[in-house]
């Protein structure tokens, strides 16, 4: 069985509860050797470094953008003394959950220009990856990454739930960012998507599940369904080599070439996963 890295995982998430341990158990029995939980504030900076530690997986701290509106100043300074104190741990891969979001409304883009500059800043400062949100802010986030980039304008990380353009997928990488795929390229109706994940460099490419949210197709359930009491499906990690196959049969390679692709690039954008996964 291939080894898959899901690397974005909200495994903290209220939608599990008590059925988390048996979530993870079950990603484990489906290939998933690794999971990434990204952090989205504060309050839940040691959940996170609790869970990655106890099983054996690995975290990242941030404040995401979604979050800006209730932060403060106080919250960055908690982040920057978070991730001196955690300098060290091998667990901590990256400064994550960041980014910009201009899709959900009522966010304030000033102040999420703000926290997104100064998160960067902090990445470089520790010499560590971005987990980047990029929900309809591609271009916002690329111009703040040449900024705070220095010279060679570089870096590692991950850009989140990709959604973009050709050229901007383009961009991205051309910064070094590895792009993450996942339950959204299951739907047919995804044609933009399903052909950047079927034609973009593999090297480029990483998959993610972002569980509990963006479910594949097979867990999604319309308003209608909605409205009629069906519930919407949970996303979970043990759902990522289904998620794979769509995405190899898009590329037309095996599963297990996509797998071994996949894993090596995740290695590449969070290099403290190799440690990790050694062995």
């Amino acid at each position: 069985m291939p080894a898959y890295i899901d690397t974005h995982c909200h495994l903290d998430a209220a939608e599990f509860g008590t059925e988390m341990p048996a979530v993870r158990a079950r990603a484990a029995r489906a290939g998933v050797g690794m999971c990434v939980i990204p952090a989205v504030a504060p309050f839940n900076f040691d959940t996170v470094r609790d869970l990655a530690h106890r099983q054996g997986d690995a975290y990242a701290l941030g404040i995401h953008p979604l979050c800006t509106g209730q932060a403060s100043e106080a919250d960055l300074q908690t982040l920057a003394d978070a991730l001196q104190a955690r300098h060290d741990d091998p667990r901590l891969v990256a400064v994550g959950e960041i980014g910009l979001d201009f899709f959900v409304a009522g966010l304030d883009p000033e102040k999420q220009a703000h926290f997104f500059h100064t998160q960067l800043q902090l990445a470089r400062q520790h010499e560590l990856p971005v987990v980047i949100h990029v929900r309809r802010s591609v271009d916002q986030v690329l111009k703040h990454l040449r900024q705070v980039g220095g010279p060679d304008g570089r870096w590692r990380g991950i850009a989140h739930a990709f959604n973009g353009s050709e050229q901007q997928a383009r961009a991205c990488i051309a910064l070094g960012l590895k792009l993450g795929f996942g339950g959204a390229v299951t739907f047919e109706r995804a044609l933009r998507l399903r052909r950047l994940a079927g034609t973009l460099p593999l090297e480029s490419i990483v998959l993610e599940t972002d569980a509990p949210d963006i479910p594949p197709h097979w867990l999604y359930r319309t308003q209608s369904e909605r409205d009629s009491g069906r519930a919407q499906g949970r996303n979970e990690p043990a759902e990522l080599p289904r998620i794979a196959g769509v995405m190899a049969a898009l590329r037309d390679i095996e599963p297990e070439a996509l797998a071994l692709a996949t894993t090596r690039n995740a290695l590449d954008a969070l290099p403290r996963l190799q440690t990790l996964t050694r062995g």
